[in-house]
């Protein structure tokens, strides 16, 4: 059996929640032991769907990322988890033995929640245990009669078909396009995202002389870092969106248009997307003589 993996496609995920009510719907009052016991109807989401507001009005766009357990290479849950409870298996699947699990009893609540870096172990109050996503392993294991499909219900009830989920070596090339969530906590996480959301610099273009917006102004951005390039023109609103930049960066921006002075925006620094507003540029004067 190969090892497990799942890639998601934020670009196509238009926010529908599908895949978190179907993994409600396939845990709750339902009882997968040995691997899990019911997820709680509330307090508890294996699988959400966070909404990020990028921007200000009006340069606005909404992205969502749906999250669950990363099943980890590196996972600081087992690592944090005193009694063994929690495992990984050999196709890389990591589970929380309902049995073994105690909830720290002795603790306020179950260390691991505090140790996953990505937020995906909740505590169920009723058990007394730890839970969290278990890519519906029971359905992989082929346990339920009911399901032949051998995937998690949220990769199966996606109408966009934003997800995958199979064996690395059979994914590896889709893989290679792909990113991590946070690179930077070196846990090695088996969830994989594709088209994750790059900054954006938007703006518009206006002659205030004229009362007017101008419409192809050339926008240049230059990565002060890379030395890279970018460039668009304005629409017919005067609006420009300078997409696919880098984050915490900082970029050189200038406005050009035949007829007008050079317009030096400044530098801009991607710590977040960034709308510049309203930006004023002025026609050459005319020399009287």
């Amino acid at each position: 059996m190969g090892k497990k993996v799942m890639i998601i496609d934020v670009a196509k995920c238009v926010g529908c929640y599908a895949c978190q009510i179907a993994c409600k719907d396939e845990h709750v009052d339902n009882d997968w032991s040995p691997y899990t016991k019911p997820q709680p109807d509330t307090g508890s989401f294996w699988r959400r769907v966070e909404e990020i507001e990028r921007g200000t009005f009006p340069k606005v766009k909404l992205t969502y990322i749906p999250i669950n357990c990363m099943h980890c290479d590196s996972p600081p849950c087992i690592r944090a988890c005193r009694i063994g409870a929690i495992i990984k298996r050999a196709d890389g699947i990591v589970l929380i033995n309902p049995e073994k699990c105690n909830g720290c009893v002795d603790i306020a609540k179950p260390l691991c929640l505090d140790a996953c870096p990505y937020n995906t172990i909740y505590f169920n109050e009723k058990l007394r245990i730890a839970q969290k996503c278990t890519f519906c392993v029971h359905l992989i294991d082929g346990k339920d009669p009911l399901y032949k499909f051998g995937i998690p219900r949220c990769v199966d009830v996606c109408q966009k078909e934003a997800m995958i989920f199979g064996d690395e070596e059979t994914l590896k090339d889709i893989i290679q396009k792909a990113e991590i969530l946070h690179p930077e906590y070196g846990v090695k996480p088996r969830v994989y995202y594709l088209n994750l959301p790059k900054p954006f610099i938007a703006g518009a273009v206006v002659d205030p002389s004229e009362d007017e917006v101008i419409e192809g102004a050339k926008v240049t951005a230059i990565d002060l870092f890379t030395g890279e390039k970018h460039e668009t023109l304005t629409d017919e609103f005067g609006d420009f969106w300078l997409r696919d930049l880098k984050w915490n960066h900082k970029y050189m921006i200038y406005i050009e248009k035949d007829g007008y002075l050079k317009k030096i925006v400044g530098i801009i620094t991607t710590e977040k997307d960034v709308n510049l507003g309203d930006i004023e540029i002025y026609k050459y004067k005319k020399s009287n003589t």
